[in-house]
């Protein structure tokens, strides 16, 4: 369906901004905070941002 539009560097990025969503929310005692970690967990592993399909970009 989506092209990959992520690169090596992009999508290492996106992990270890969900790794620090998910120690943030554990500090803070609120686990649900660590669902918004999904989103770039989820695009990281799929190698493709929508966002960046309709922006147009690709890394």
């Amino acid at each position: 369906m989506f092209k990959t539009n992520l690169g090596e560097a992009d999508r290492v990025i996106r992990l270890a901004l969900a790794a620090m969503i998910i120690v943030f929310s554990v500090i803070l005692g609120h686990p649900l905070i660590a669902l918004v970690a999904i989103v770039p967990i989820v695009t990281a592993f799929a190698g493709v941002c929508p966002l960046y399909s309709v922006i147009g970009l690709h890394t």
